[in-house]
């Protein structure tokens, strides 16, 4: 079983901001592979189906950001979900919007989405997919950033970004962290 975790904040006003790019994926994942994410537990909503050929629940947790761990830890122990099968999706201000890199293992980088999974499980040994958005101009202000909404010229990539993080993540769950490495760590995906 793998559990693939789109990261972000409750609520519409929330919705199609940078910080959600995490549950935006997801929720492409899931359309793709037709899993229904209606069902309610482990403090957010969730689906269990197949994604390219493995068994998986998609989950988006309905806590803010810096309570992600309270929704996926136990999900993880629930499903009985070693670090290696989980998948968590989430923003990296490190990283330009349209870039995305696969990692495995590592700290927080202070996010605190994965500082709060980090402390729930105990574990750092868990897949992440970073998706890039930027950070803001001239040492601007982080939070107000990652809440705000995607300009208009990064709204005419984000779709194709979208089927691009979906494309990595099946792969990542079919062929295994390296080779997905290998085929999007170093390539723009959005040229």
């Amino acid at each position: 079983m793998k559990l693939i975790v789109g990261l972000g904040n409750p609520g519409v006003e929330y919705a199609e901001t940078r910080h959600n790019i995490g549950s935006m994926v997801a929720t492409r994942l899931a359309e793709r592979s037709g899993i229904a994410l209606k069902r309610k537990g482990y403090q957010g909503s969730y689906g269990v189906g197949r994604v390219a050929g493995a068994e998986a629940t998609i989950l988006l947790p309905q806590t803010y950001m810096n309570r992600s761990g309270a929704s996926v830890a136990p999900a993880c122990q629930s499903l009985g979900v070693e670090p290696g099968d989980l998948i968590v999706i989430h923003d990296e201000i490190d990283l330009a919007f349209g870039c995305l890199r696969i990692k495995v293992d590592g700290g927080h980088g202070g996010h605190n989405g994965l500082r709060s999974i980090v402390a729930a499980l105990g574990e750092t040994g868990f897949n992440r997919l970073r998706m890039g958005v930027g950070r803001p101009p001239f040492g601007g202000d982080v939070s107000g950033h990652v809440l705000s909404r995607f300009s208009a010229g990064e709204r005419t990539q984000l779709e194709k970004y979208l089927e691009a993080a979906a494309d990595a993540l099946e792969l990542l769950v079919e062929r295994g962290a390296p080779e997905a490495m290998n085929s999007y760590n170093n390539r723009e995906v959005l040229s």
